[in-house]
Parts: C-alpha cells; sequence; structure tokens
C-alpha cells in the first residue's frame, strides 16, 4: 500500500516545479494529520520548500542564482484563487507592477473580498484588506493597476511625467474595460482615463 508521502510526491511531481501546493490539495493522499506529518517530514528532507505556513513548492532552479522561487504575486493570486476571492494590489507594488518604480516592497498590501490577513513569504509579507466590492469591481487588469498606484501617488503629488507613462500603459488596456474603470475612480483619475480613451480613439 502506497504511503501518503508517496501519493504526495507523486503528485507534486505531476507539476511543473515552481507550482504552489498547500494541504488540502492532498487530500485524496490521506488523512489531513496524515498529510500534515508526511508534508513536515518531505520539508525536512529537503524534498519541498514550505515558503509561507501551509505554503509549499518545488522551486525552479537557476545555474546563476540557484533556487527560484515564485514571486509574492503568484503567491497572493494563489491564495486568492484557493479561496475563490477577488484581489487586486495597492500602494508601492502596484507601481512597481506598472514600471513605475524599481524598488519592490517588502511589504506587499492587496485588496481583497476574503479574509483579512498578514502572511509572511520568505522576507517579505502579504497583507489581505477586506474593501468594499465597488473597489474590486474593475475589468481590467492594467486600469486596476491604474486606478490603485495613483491613489498611492495621490492628486496633489502626481507628476506630468508619471501621468503620461500611466496614460501610455492604459494604451494597452481594452477601451471598453477603460469606459467601465473609469465610473469606479475618483474624477481626478477619470479624467487621465478619459485622456487615454481620446488618444485611443486618435490612433484608430
Amino acid at each position: 500500500m502506497e504511503t501518503t508521502e508517496t501519493k504526495i510526491n507523486r503528485q507534486i511531481n505531476a507539476k511543473p516545479k515552481g507550482t504552489l501546493f498547500f494541504p488540502e490539495d492532498f487530500k485524496s493522499c490521506g488523512s489531513d494529520e496524515a498529510v500534515r506529518v508526511a508534508l513536515h517530514r518531505m520539508v525536512n528532507s529537503c524534498e519541498i520548500d514550505r515558503i509561507a505556513q501551509g505554503i509549499y513548492t518545488v522551486p525552479r532552479q537557476s545555474k546563476l542564482i540557484g533556487k527560484v522561487y515564485p514571486s509574492v504575486d503568484e503567491v497572493a493570486q494563489a491564495i486568492a484563487k484557493r479561496d475563490r476571492a477577488r484581489i487586486i494590489p495597492t500602494g508601492a507594488y502596484a507601481l512597481h507592477a506598472l514600471g513605475l518604480s524599481t524598488q519592490v516592497p517588502t511589504k506587499v498590501v492587496y485588496l481583497t473580498d476574503g479574509a483579512a490577513r498578514l502572511i509572511k513569504v520568505r522576507n517579505q509579507t502579504i497583507l489581505f484588506k477586506r474593501t468594499s466590492p465597488k473597489n474590486l469591481s474593475v475589468k481590467g487588469k492594467l486600469s486596476g493597476l491604474a486606478i490603485q498606484a495613483l491613489r498611492s501617488i495621490g492628486k496633489d503629488h502626481v507628476s506630468e511625467d508619471q501621468v503620461d507613462k500611466i496614460i501610455k500603459i492604459l494604451q494597452e488596456e481594452e477601451s471598453l474595460n477603460l469606459k467601465h474603470d473609469k465610473d469606479l475612480a475618483p474624477a481626478w483619475i477619470a479624467k487621465i482615463f478619459d485622456q487615454t480613451i481620446k488618444e485611443q480613439q486618435h490612433v484608430f
């Protein structure tokens, strides 16, 4: 009879390296306690890595830097998928995701309609903050990031250069998404979306 550890190993090996796993992914491999003990033993034997409480992976390998772990955003997205929650990054991470900042924050904040919690992922932390459904109703990934990035900068502090860069980035967003999402943004951000929509129409 196969052990719980053998069943878990086979399931992990069937996925690409860098895939994130949660204990509940292995329900078919044994009882909750058997899975917990097996995962603990596999971490101790270096078969898998635990990158956060209850989150595991077999990292990809790079000849230059060695182990390559999933990004903090990949971890956040995996948690959101597991919990069937919506999330959107805010603040410094939204700026980084748009390429407006090279600084990777050590504390990444996401708005969510799931549970509020703080999760430590290696040398970073993820903070999930509950928010209203309106803030998560954006249709476009880029437009959602732009709204949060601009909110982080602030109306009185955003520069013309930053606005120009954001408009250029938003050119890649679907115009229907921009038209929908501008109604969810503060008035001063909606004007930037309007300018983007006009420029899109001019291009086409």
